[in-house]
This record gives C-alpha cells, structure tokens and sequence, in this order.
C-alpha cells in the first residue's frame, strides 16, 4: 500500500467497488464468477458485510482496470493516529500491548506512526497471502477456465463446487424436463418405485434385478446406455431404490439433450474427471426435481417453513434429498432464502458442500469443531441449532442433524452422517428452527467459530486443535491459557 498511513476502512473500499462495477455496467453474477466467489458473497463484501481480502482486491482492480494508487487515493485520506487506532481493532495488535495513553502519544510522532501502519500493512499482505497459499498456488493447466490454473489440492471435487456455485446450483432446463415427464406420466406428488419401472419401460429401458444374498457386490446401480438396461441391488430399500431410477432417467435425458455436456464445454474444466461428476450431478438434480417439483415444493416450504422433516414425510423422501433441494430454489420468480448445506461424519469429514450464503468451507481436512453440524453428533435424536458469528462479524443460523442408516443391524456396519443446513442470520426469521430463537442479543447467543483452526485468529477458543499460523506461537511454562493453543497476548502475560 502506497499510502502507508491509510488503513483499509471495510465500508469505503466496498462502496468504492460497487461504485466501480456499476460505473462499468457489469452483472454482480458476471463479476463474483470472474472473481471465483458466489454472487451472494460478493452482494454481502460490496455492502460492507464481508471482508475484502487482498488477493480478492487485486483481482477486482484488474477487472475494473483500475490501478491501486487511484484506487486508495479515492478513498480517502486519515491521519496517522486515526490509522493506528483502526487498526487496534486487529487481533494480532492486541498482543503488542500498546495502551490508550502509547496511542495518544502517537499523535506527536506522525512519521513513526506512518512506519508502523505501513509494516502491519505489510504483515497483513503477507499474512494472506500465507493463507491462500495452500489453495492458490498456480498449476498450470491447459485451458483452464479462468487462464490461472488449478490450485494446490483443487480436486475435481472442488471444481464441481465451483460448477455449482457459477449456476446457483439451479438448471432450468433440468426443471423443465422434469416438469414434462410429471404431466406426460400424470405423476401424483408421492412417486413409487413401480411408477418409475413403468416409465423407464416406455423410454425403452429394461430393468433387472441382482441376486440377493450374502456375495451380492457393493454396486447398487449399473446403466447401459448402448443395450438400454438397468441393473439394480436387490438389497435396495424403497426410498434409495426410487432416487435410483430417478437418476437413470435423469442420464437418459441428459442423453437425449446433450446439457452436460454444454454446460462442461461452457464451464472448461481443468480436471479430466469433472465433467463425468457434472453428469453424474445433474443426472441426481434431474431426480430431485422430479421428486420434489419446483412449483409445488416451493410453495409447501414456505407454508411448512423450511422444516426439512415434515417436507420429507409430504413427499416421502429421506431428510437429505429435502436438503439438498432446499438449495436449488434459485429461480428469480419463486427464490428461497439462500442457504448452505454440508454433510459430514463422525470423524468430522465434509462429504458434500455447497454455500449460496458466502460461508466458506474448509480445504482439505479440519474444520470448526464450533459448528452445529459436528455438535448434532452429541444429541442425535434432536436437531441442533445455533447462531454462528465468523471472526469477520458474518452471523449465520445454522441447524443440522443425525441422519443413520445402519447394516445387517448395525450402525457402525452402516452409514451416519451430520446434515447441516444454515443461512444468514437476518433470514433466520424464515425458517421454524429458528421461532423460538429471536436474534435478540447477537453477543450473547452468537456462538464464536472459524473456518478451520490453521488460519482462525480467534485468541480465546477453548476448542482449538492447532495453533494458527496468523500468530506467532509463543509459550509461556508460567502462564497456561484454557487451551495449550491460543495464542497468548501481551495483557495476557
């Protein structure tokens, strides 16, 4: 930063980027897929209510061909005293120890107040980019969609995240196709697993069988586009045996339309294995909208609420497929609140993830152990819920609960999985988990988490798993926090 006693204030630089993007007349959606985040993210950083972190800025200048000197010098000057104490408000600062009366004294001394802006600005700089390192370092890829590569650990499972996040994770031509094949079969709102058979039949696709027993393999689905046959488990229950079919029949109109393979030519993706995900993705949207039509879905959520459970008994379908519909009501005419959604285990790994909220999620392993969805392990016959407030100030309702599948009598032989669902705090008044829990007092009913412990600057969570790499770990063998991984500061001493 050249002006080195200026601080970032989060309100100018946001006005001053919606200012630029509308100067220009670009799209907010066009805009946040250049920039690589969801369009809910950036409406919530150009409002102010997330953080603009520097690579972000940087990206965003270039698009607006705007160059940072302008840049800063538009947002306005401030004294060097006034800098620094903007800038107390940073975690770190806090373990430097400077009081009221050091900060008074600052006003005499404007050129070492300048340096020391300067040098956190600096630290700041640095500090991010340590934390995009892992997820940003340049691979070069040919033809990559955005010309910079994949990232360090970008798996063709975090580019279908992406996939989804430049659509909204709404397609409606998949609505319509599903819309056509519900009237041309007469369809009723609880579809039967015979009723699918029927259709598949008339679209000329056989279906057979396994053999059940104690050798039966793992494979419960097997599709022959060529010979126009459907092999399935007979060990199928009726709800996952019905998604099945419905994702049979969401290929065969994928393959009759040809949309997959349009929407990954579109989206030019830089892993060989995406664009089968991507099919096989929309071959289970396909599915979910004929199982739960958008129309009569949309309207039994917002008279039930969002309450996942009941819509699951409306439509008899598992409390998973609810909510992951819960996620694709993107349509500008009827649009719900946005929402995210993750599943994890036991073991705290994130399976499935999609945020229209702005929430971001882990890379890799680790994330907060703060979360409700982890939390619902603790009570799983009950539905966790909590306010959730980031260290960025965002505040999310959250809720999640314990789905179990067990095997042969077994849970462990079986499957458990966490489901969580969460939007912004201000839609909380939507959703019935949350009528009993106005958002009267947000410091006290906020619960403080992070993204994941290596790059959270809380300095006071009791639950930490590692040291952060925004701060320095020292060590005191006189002084013992609540958790041996907090970061101890300088008052703290």
């Amino acid at each position: 930063m050249s002006q080195s006693g200026t601080a970032l204030d989060l309100m100018n630089v946001a006005r001053r980027l919606r200012e630029l993007r509308l100067e220009r007349g670009l799209p907010q959606a066009d805009v946040a897929r250049t920039l690589g985040v969801s369009p809910a993210y950036l409406n919530l950083m150009e409002k102010g209510k997330r953080a603009v972190q520097l690579p972000l800025l940087w990206k965003a200048l270039a698009l607006y061909a705007v160059d940072v000197e302008g840049f800063m010098a538009s947002l306005g000057q401030r004294s060097a005293p006034d800098a620094l104490a903007q800038l107390m408000s940073e975690p770190l600062l806090k373990s430097v120890g400077i009081s009221d009366e050091d900060l008074a004294g600052f006003s005499g001394e404007p050129r070492r107040t300048a340096t020391l802006v300067a040098l956190f600005n600096l630290y700041k700089t640095t500090r991010t980019q340590l934390d995009h390192v892992l997820s940003s370092r340049a691979s070069p890829v040919p033809g990559s969609w955005d010309g910079q590569g994949a990232r360090l650990g970008y798996s063709p499972f975090d580019e279908i995240t992406d996939f989804l996040q430049a659509h909204k994770n709404f397609f409606p031509e998949l609505e319509s196709e599903a819309t056509r094949m519900r009237t041309d079969h007469k369809l009723g709102r609880r579809i039967q697993s015979d009723e699918l058979v029927a259709i598949l039949k008339a679209r000329k696709i056989r279906c057979s069988f396994g053999k059940p027993g104690p050798g039966e393999s793992s494979v419960v689905r097997r599709y022959d586009p060529k010979r126009h046959h459907l092999t399935l488990s007979a060990g199928l229950l009726e709800q996952p045996l019905k998604f099945q079919l419905g994702s049979t029949l969401g290929l065969s109109v994928l393959d009759e339309t040809g949309l997959a393979e349009r929407l990954a030519t579109a989206f030019s993706p830089k892993h060989a294995e995406t664009e089968r995900l991507i099919k096989i993705h929309l071959a289970n949207y396909f599915a979910g909208a004929l199982f739960l039509p958008y129309r009569e879905f949309f309207g039994e959520v917002q008279r039930t609420r969002y309450d996942v459970d009941l819509l699951a008994n409306l439509f008899e379908m598992t409390y998973e497929a609810v909510a992951h519909r819960l996620c694709n009501l993107a349509d500008p005419k009827q649009a719900g609140i946005p929402m995210h959604f993750l599943r994890c285990d036991v073991a705290g790994n994130i399976s499935k993830k999609y945020s229209a909220t702005g929430l971001r999620f882990p890379e890799g392993s680790g994330s907060c152990a703060k979360w409700a969805v982890h939390q619902a392990f603790l009570t799983p016959s009950v539905v966790a819920r909590q306010y959730s407030v980031m260290p960025d100030g965002a505040t999310y309702f959250c809720f999640a609960k314990v789905t179990v599948q067990p095997q042969e009598g077994s849970v462990v032989r079986g499957t458990t999985y966490a489901i969580g669902l969460g939007a912004l705090a201000e839609d909380a008044k939507a959703l019935v988990y949350a009528q009993d829990m106005p958002f009267s007092d947000p410091r006290r009913m906020a619960v403080p988490v992070g993204v994941t412990c290596r790059f959270c600057e809380r300095t006071d969570c009791n639950q930490r798993a590692a040291p952060s790499y925004k701060y320095a770990f020292n060590v005191d063998a006189y002084t013992k926090k609540d958790n041996f991984f907090s970061p101890l500061l300088a008052d703290e001493k």
